[in-house]
């Protein structure tokens, strides 16, 4: 399906952004036209009544993992990842207001002077009341990623599909990018995104989905308009979902 329908097919959605989609063509930090870009969409989905939870990643400032591997003490280094998550989200909130559109940002780590502590139920009721919620400091905890954050949370406040945002139009057998004949699959079950080593997501977020039945939809984050034809029903990048069981006759 190409064709998109005249309202939103989703009402409540989650999407993982990554630090570096809000890099632009920089090497770090934050695009200003690239977040303002994400945040008009945004925006305008809100008040057409789209409910929206946002994972934001850190990449663009502090990467935790990269770090530990040169040897800094990896708890240490996630925290700092989160509070790089924090930075981005507190940035996205502030893009966000500017278009009109009322945003809270939820942090798992306590840090009160500045956002508001992760609930549940507040978060919920947040994105009943019509505003954006941007999920920042990720799980919480070390040892986990952005991405097992965004599976949470899609699941915790009962969103209906998760996008992953990412730099290509979604998931191929091969590097797009050094394959010139990569395939990009149109479809996929979780089993398959594990057994090939897709590298979607971590097996953490991908085995939560699955065990939820949370669909999941990877999709170019850079491709103008991609995001408001997705919850309009495009068939837009890579569907991972749970195989339909066969009928025997």
């Amino acid at each position: 399906m190409t064709e998109t329908a005249k309202k939103p097919v989703y009402k409540r959605v989650l999407l993982k952004l990554s630090g570096e989609a809000l890099m632009g063509k920089a090497d770090f930090g934050i695009d200003p036209e690239v977040i303002i870009r994400f945040a008009k969409e945004l925006a305008d989905l809100s008040a057409q009544g789209v409910e929206l939870g946002v994972v934001i990643g850190g990449g663009n400032i502090f990467r935790g993992a990269g770090l530990a591997a040169s040897g800094m003490d990896r708890v240490s280094g996630d925290h700092m990842g989160m509070l790089a998550t924090v930075m981005n989200a507190l940035a996205l909130q502030d893009a966000l207001e500017q278009q009109g559109a009322f945003c809270r940002v939820m942090s798992a780590i306590q840090i009160n002077e500045v956002c508001e502590d992760y609930l549940r139920r507040r978060a919920i009721r947040h994105l009943e009341k019509g505003r954006v919620v941007i999920f920042a400091a990720g799980t919480g905890n070390p040892f986990f990623t952005t991405d097992s954050a965004a599976s949470l949370r899609a699941v915790e406040i009962g969103a209906e599909l998760m996008l992953k945002a990412t730099q290509v139009d979604g998931v191929y057998d091969s590097d797009p990018k050094t394959n010139p004949n990569a395939v990009r699959y149109t479809e996929l079950s979780y089993d398959e995104v594990i057994d090939k080593r897709l590298g979607v997501m971590d097996t953490t977020a991908v085995v939560m989905c699955q065990e939820q039945k949370m669909p999941l939809r990877i999709f170019d984050v850079h491709k103008k308009g991609n995001l408001t034809k997705i919850i309009y029903g495009a068939d837009i990048g890579t569907l991972v979902k749970e195989k339909e069981p066969l009928i025997k006759s």
